[in-house]
């Protein structure tokens, strides 16, 4: 037989849990913020490095995707593909070549790339020099859960 008491102390517990669960949740949120630079390591990999700079929910997005790739002189970032969020590339240094509704298009320092959702993209370096550029990728409800 379950007692008033035994009642209060359940209901108390899931009143506690279900806070915790919220502020948790809060806690994972991106708010305003900078990411410095010089804090961030470069990884190595085998077309040049990367630097991870955030991935996860802001107040107004499902997901925020921040990443910096350094491409290495004649190489792409991987082929052509497509997906379900839209990205911006802003590229920091070097000329690139990206492929923007069928078409190889250059881009150098400054310019900025948007790559739709669905469409295929892709990016290799097409100068002498490493190329250094900011993906900024984001997922709202609207975003398709997968890939057509």
């Amino acid at each position: 037989m379950i007692t008033k008491r035994d009642a209060k102390v359940a209901l108390l517990a899931i009143v506690v849990s279900l806070a915790l669960v919220a502020v948790a949740d809060q806690a994972s949120v991106l708010h305003s913020t900078v990411f410095e630079w010089n804090v961030m390591t470069a990884k190595p990999n085998n077309v040049g490095s990367v630097r991870f700079v955030y991935r996860g929910p802001t107040p107004t997005l499902d997901e925020l995707e921040m990443h910096i790739t350094t491409l290495n002189p004649g190489v792409a970032s991987h082929p052509p593909h497509h997906h379900g969020n839209e990205e911006l590339v802003l590229i920091k240094e070097g000329t690139v070549e990206t492929l923007s509704r069928g078409k190889w298009v250059k881009a150098g320092a400054g310019s900025i790339i948007f790559n739709a959702a669905n469409e295929e993209h892709s990016l290799k370096n097409a100068g002498t020099t490493p190329a250094t550029y900011f993906v900024v990728n984001w997922k709202t409800d609207r975003t398709p859960k997968t890939t057509p």
